[in-house]
């Protein structure tokens, strides 16, 4: 079985993400995948020059911030770049799953639903977090101010939204809480695969 896990900024996703871990489940981060593929993916490298040019890649190495300049003031680069990379993610994602023991396995995704990732998981996992929670932690973690992170947190979709698209929903207010929740949706999900 496959469990999408995902949430926004500074909701916990990733800490989530490395309890289950601990526990012995298999996680593939997307956004780790993501960047390597760029590098490494023959045919995803293609697409990438085709579609923003040659400057893409400077000595055989993706110029991230070349990229970043591009997708990040054009919505339409942005979704291109999505649907070149995307494919290239869920046939990787797809590949590792099927090496993995254990009944079931984890792909952790910031965009699960915004990138339409939902129908290639079986189940979803969303964790969330009060807002100001959300934007003390992110300034923490990386010495940003409270603006910057309220901008980023305004991107993405709501807690409503998400809370609404998902099969479960854990709310992350404090680490104490957070391990026997994540036993407790390990003990869910692992009696779940059984019907996979």
């Amino acid at each position: 079985m496959k469990v999408g896990v995902t949430g926004g900024i500074g909701s916990g996703k990733s800490t989530v993400c490395r309890l289950f871990a601990q526990r012995g489940i298999a996680v593939y981060d997307s956004d780790a995948a993501a960047k390597r593929l760029m590098g490494e993916d023959a045919a995803l490298r293609r697409g990438l020059t085709a579609r923003f040019g040659a400057e893409t890649f400077r000595g055989g190495e993706l110029d991230r911030g070349y990229l970043a300049a591009i997708v990040f003031s054009d919505p339409q680069a942005l979704a291109d770049l999505n649907a070149l990379v995307h494919p290239a993610v869920m046939r990787d994602f797809d590949a590792w799953a099927a090496r993995q023991q254990g009944s079931y396995v984890i792909l952790e995704s910031a965009i699960l639903f915004e990138a339409g990732l939902e129908g290639s998981v079986d189940k979803t996992l969303a964790v969330l977090a009060p807002r100001e929670l959300r934007i003390e932690r992110t300034c923490r973690r990386d010495g940003c101010d409270a603006a910057q992170v309220a901008r980023r947190i305004a991107a993405q979709l709501d807690d409503d939204t998400v809370s609404a698209r998902a099969d479960y929903v854990l709310v992350n207010i404090t680490e104490a809480e957070l391990a026997p929740a994540v036993a407790e949706f390990d003990r869910i999900f692992s009696h779940e695969a059984q019907r996979y």
